[in-house]
């Protein structure tokens, strides 16, 4: 059995750094996929406790759960939001009695004059569908119910999730576990972008590191000036 764990926010591969720089939580596609190799067809655990974040990358996390040739079993711990609730389509999905999932539009920044307002609001619709898409493999409902269910920004007990079929159990209810029967829904696609207000958090502390680390290195230049100086100002008996 091998436990994977999507903590935090997740990313790109890309972006990982950051997060773990700051010592910030985070998940990204690399990290998962080593594990799923590493795992090599044993089950696997899936623990989620996240808010979301980028979905380009819980697309890639959920692609590789989906085409995993052992049992996944998705334990919601916590929180499933945004992009981690596209995760927790992935597999037999069992929620803790105490987590909330969490499913809403795609939301990005633009600018430009009303052309690019107007094409960014088409490519969000789109988004939209993508992800309503994983809902309704999971589930069952329509589109228009999974699309609709979004637009309020729907957050969801574990028993509401069970209802709605975006959960098949809720944990230490002593409900019967069949991963054998357990059917994998389809596989969908999926897009949310990055809380520009994290990136725009760490891009702000880059730029104070890096101001910071320019500011030492001045001052150990005018230091070791000095104290050439200094040295050369002695007298010497």
């Amino acid at each position: 059995m091998m436990d994977i764990e999507i903590k935090g926010v997740i990313c790109s591969d890309d972006e990982a750094w950051y997060y773990e720089w700051f010592g910030e939580a985070c998940t990204s596609p690399r990290t998962v996929s080593k594990l799923i190799q590493q795992a090599n067809g044993d089950d696997l655990t899936v623990k989620i406790n996240s808010g979301g974040g980028n979905v380009f990358a819980a697309s890639e996390i959920y692609t590789e759960l989906k085409g995993y040739k052992g049992n996944v079993r998705i334990q919601v711990q916590g929180l499933a939001a945004s992009a981690a609730s596209v995760i927790a389509m992935a597999g037999y999905c069992e929620m803790s009695p105490t987590a909330l999932m969490m499913v809403h539009n795609v939301s990005s920044s633009a600018s430009g004059d009303y052309r690019v307002m107007e094409h960014q609001g088409d490519v969000l619709k789109t988004a939209n569908k993508t992800i309503a898409a994983a809902y309704v493999a999971k589930t069952g409902m329509s589109e228009t119910e999974a699309l609709a269910m979004m637009d309020e920004e729907t957050w969801i007990d574990a028993e509401k999730a069970v209802e709605l079929k975006l959960a098949d159990g809720v944990m230490f209810t002593n409900q019967p576990l069949s991963l054998s029967n357990y059917q994998m829904p389809a596989f969908s696609n999926a897009v949310v972008t990055v809380p520009d207000d994290v990136l725009n958090k760490i891009f702000k502390c880059q730029r104070d590191n890096a101001y910071f680390l320019m500011q030492q290195k001045k001052k150990k230049e005018v230091e070791t000036k000095l104290n050439l100086l200094n040295l050369g100002g002695k007298n010497y008996e």
